[in-house]
């Protein structure tokens, strides 16, 4: 990252900018903090191997954004970084290559003084002479000899909107009124400490006046803060006219400022041919300039798309215009683009096994009698690639694939731009189809059961109780309910997880999960469990090897005798959401099936070991065969 004059201030891993600290987010400095600004301010100058090429995940970003009203991209672009920026931290490639921040909050405190100032006040200095160590990069204060560190005044103000502004001090310490001795009155900042919320004095040195931070919390606290200005540090914009908003106070680390917006995708195999509506589905952006078959012979001539041979040239072209004329038209307003994503990944995992790539590597593992009883079939991903797009973010609400229509999503950009920024991880994984007519079976005895009615009741009071006050159409409090099909393989993938985490050299963090769930008439019932880290350790062979029969079996076992008992139990085992709870997992904790947030693809809902192994004694409500059962 690159901040004040261009200067290196840190670094962090291409996932990081993905699911931690994107766009429009703070990145705690061991000395301050600074915001990562918009892409107007990304520069790729000077690098050539910036795209990442994955045609699915693009047009997915693209259907996305059009729901929002926005232009589409052509590109997914890694962050900037060229190599050697490490080596000699003087050449252009560690100065002048990275991701722009800005310091933020902008209002420092020395730690000495307490003086409390802006960041263009002049009362302090930025020092960063040593450009081998851009940790050391600090703000410092000369009002000793020793130059003492200033550190971040944590304050910020946020709003539902997505907006973001410094906290007033000012007209906060003088309660709205300007002060009666100095134009720009100097400040201090005391810490009271204590146990009991934030204790900080806000003095004007000045006049004397003096006011708790205290007074700005909570519900009573909105009232004496400002109005919200509709301010974007990001992208350096406000609203002229402000913001209708009320402003919440934030300390400047809370989790809840900067929530991200992300798209991710399997690179699959090339097609074989014959499905022309997946190939338009995968690389609409790129053919749908095609109108002749002229055009199409020049495009498949270059290498990036070869594939295009395997399809009848004039047949594509058809198929080209006939959906650029309005028929089977690419869906814009699917409720879950990411799902959308998931069918032609089933039909890569579970179909027949393609031709081994760099980017994809399939084998199938003979199913043993034992195992046979719950999967029809096992197979080992030798190696996989996962493409990553961010699309925007939110603040204060969370994106909820339950919730969709609450948070409101911040742009990443002031106006149109053709790409956004994209990561790509390797790894390996284990693909798992559950027998289809097990799982039919198991959904027509529990679907309408007592225990799975209470999660779906729970899936409403959780919809109605986080409905935004600002949603006004019509509310429906059980759209998006996944139903007992997925809750079922989420178990099961969790009971994995912890289980192989324990034996395959990976810690459970680098793991990750995409659960194939489909219904009635879409009857995916599949898991994938892969390693999903930016380094070396996600293709180390350690997850892979635990697919073979002998191994899987016993893992198998293991997890289910773990899932029959828990330290929380009898309190987990008997747990169900009953009204007026809204918590969306039964017997499920952090001692038994609770995995890190990197890990599940749904924050650890839909959860309930009781569809699985028998607590109460009852094997008709489980999944499992009776064969596997401990």
């Amino acid at each position: 990252m690159s901040g004040n004059g261009n200067r290196r201030v840190g670094a962090v891993r291409p996932s990081h900018l993905m699911f931690t600290a994107g766009i429009g987010s703070l990145v705690d400095l061991p000395n301050f903090s600074v915001l990562i600004k918009g892409l107007e301010s990304w520069s790729h100058a000077g690098i050539t191997d910036y795209d990442i090429d994955e045609p699915r995940l693009r047009a997915a970003v693209n259907r996305t954004l059009q729901r929002y009203g926005r232009g589409q991209i052509e590109q997914l672009r890694a962050a900037p970084w060229l190599e050697g920026g490490d080596i000699d931290p003087k050449s252009w490639a560690a100065q002048g290559v990275g991701v722009p921040v800005t310091p933020f909050p902008q209002w420092l405190r020395c730690t000495a003084c307490n003086v409390l100032a802006a960041v263009d006040s002049g009362e302090f200095v930025f020092l960063n002479s040593n450009p081998r160590t851009p940790h050391e990069a600090k703000f410092v204060h000369d009002c000793k000899k020793s130059k003492p560190l200033a550190v971040a005044a944590r304050f910020t103000l946020v709003c539902t909107v997505g907006h973001l502004d410094e906290f007033p001090y000012t007209p906060y310490v003088h309660r709205g009124q300007s002060c009666t001795k100095a134009e720009r009155p100097k400040l201090r900042m005391k810490d009271h400490g204590g146990n009991q919320a934030a204790n900080v004095t806000i003095e004007c040195v000045a006049c004397g006046d003096k006011r708790n931070i205290r007074e700005a919390m909570g519900e009573r606290g909105r009232r004496h803060l400002p109005r919200c200005r509709g301010r974007h540090p990001h992208l350096g914009t406000y609203a002229p006219n402000g913001c209708e908003q009320d402003p919440v106070l934030m300390v400047a680390g809370a989790s809840n400022q900067w929530f991200p917006l992300t798209l991710s995708a399997l690179a699959l195999p090339k097609g074989r041919g014959g499905d022309i509506d997946k190939l338009l589905d995968d690389h609409w952006p790129d053919l749908q300039v095609i109108a002749d078959p002229h055009q199409y012979a020049f495009m498949a001539s270059i290498p990036k798309f070869g594939f295009l041979k395997e399809f009848d040239a004039e047949t594509v072209v058809a198929a080209i215009a006939a959906r650029k004329g309005g028929s089977n038209a690419p869906a814009s307003s699917a409720p879950d683009v990411q799902a959308d994503l998931f069918g032609p990944e089933w039909d890569a995992l579970s179909g027949p096994v393609p031709t081994p790539s760099d980017d994809f590597a399939l084998w199938p593992v003979p199913v043993s009698p034992t195992l046979g009883e719950l999967f029809s079939d096992i197979r080992q991903v030798e190696r996989l690639r996962e493409a990553r797009a961010l699309i925007g973010f939110t603040r204060l609400d969370a994106p909820d694939p339950e919730s969709p229509e609450i948070a409101t999503r911040v742009e990443l950009s002031r106006g149109a731009q053709n790409w956004v920024p994209a990561s790509e991880v390797r790894g390996e994984g284990i693909f798992l189809r559950v027998r289809d007519d097990l799982m039919a079976d198991w959904v027509a005895r529990m679907e309408k059961s007592p225990q799975m009615e209470a999660h779906r009741e729970a899936f409403g009071r959780f919809r109605v109780n986080r409905k935004s006050d600002r949603k006004t159409s019509d509310f429906d409090p059980y759209y998006g309910w996944p139903g007992a099909r997925y809750i079922a393989l989420h178990t099961l993938s969790h009971l994995l997880i912890r289980t192989i985490a324990l034996e395959c050299g990976y810690n459970s963090a680098s793991l990750a999960e995409r659960v194939y769930a489909g219904d009635d008439q879409d009857p995916r019932t599949g898991i994938l469990i892969y390693t999903a880290v930016p380094d070396s350790e996600g293709t180390l062979g350690g997850l892979v090897s635990l697919a073979e029969e002998r191994e899987f079996e016993r893992i198998l076992r293991r997890c289910l005798v773990d899932a029959g008992h828990c330290s929380a139990d009898p309190l987990c085992s008997e747990r169900l959401p009953h009204d007026p709870a809204d918590h969306l997992h039964g017997a499920a904790c952090h001692v038994c099936l609770f995995v890190s947030e990197t890990t599940c693809e749904r924050g650890n809902r839909f959860l309930d070991r009781r569809f699985l192994v028998p607590l109460s004694g009852d094997k008709e409500q489980v999944l499992t065969p009776v064969g596997l059962l401990p």
